[in-house]
């Protein structure tokens, strides 16, 4: 069963334990982890488990919003299914400024000017990062490095050094532009940093770049229309159940 705005009222009545999915839209500054553990939380107390097994198809950064696919139960071995699925996402880049982490979660490390750019010369060099090609991860990421996650050693200030990999970009379109912000759709393969993308842009017309707003809008068949929020489960789901 996949569970969206339309079958939510469902929700309490479906055996989980043989496998359900939810399509949930992430708020802002949440981790991925965050939104299992509540909803898994959530659902231990209400149904009287011990432990849910809950787990979801693609991690979003903090700062992003939008669709996280959770698979509960049996379902969970449909995880690997739903991380094959391209991705869509929206989003802006901020021309001018580079951070660390290519996006907000860390401060402005250099700025660059932008009174050469202009719609076309950006939109020219998205072509470069479409198709099939290597792709430099952030150091702040997830990425396993010598035992580690990247971004605690990023965190502590030692010197990471990630590999390139492989992605696919079936569509880079800017869709609006605000000097010194451009709006965007992305769809790709699973792997890609949209934060190495709004940061090798900035490089590639002469100028740095960051990403300062990321919402994921589909993965897959499914669109982020069709997510409830973590609030709606919780409707559905009374913690003062006796």
């Amino acid at each position: 069963m996949i569970i969206t705005k339309t079958e939510l009222a469902t929700f309490p009545d479906l055996d989980h334990a043989a496998g359900s999915i939810i399509l949930v839209d992430k708020p802002k500054g949440w981790t991925s982890f965050d939104v299992v553990a509540k909803v898994r939380r959530m659902m231990s107390r209400y149904y009287k488990v011990k432990r849910f097994k809950v787990g979801h198809t693609g991690t979003l950064d903090p700062l992003a919003t939008g669709l996280l696919i959770l698979c509960i139960g049996r379902a969970t071995k449909r995880i690997v299914e739903f991380m094959d699925q391209e991705k869509e996402y929206k989003g802006t880049i901020t021309f001018g400024q580079s951070t660390a982490s290519y996006d907000l979660e860390t401060e402005v490390v250099d700025t660059f000017p932008t009174a050469h750019l202009t719609e076309e010369i950006v939109t020219e060099a998205t072509k470069a990062f479409t198709g099939d090609f290597m792709q430099l991860p952030p150091v702040f990421s997830a990425k396993q490095v010598d035992g580690k996650r990247a971004y605690e050693s990023a965190r502590e200030g030692k010197e990471v050094k990630v590999s390139p990999a492989m992605v696919n970009v079936s569509q880079f379109e800017l869709t609006a532009f605000r000097w010194p912000e451009v709006d965007f759709l992305v769809r790709c393969s699973k792997g890609t940093y949209i934060r190495s993308l709004a940061h090798d842009l900035g490089k590639a017309v002469d100028s740095g770049a960051h990403l300062s707003a990321l919402r994921r809008t589909a993965s897959g068949e499914f669109r982020v229309q069709e997510a409830v929020t973590v609030e709606e489960i919780r409707s559905v789901l009374p913690l003062d159940r006796t």
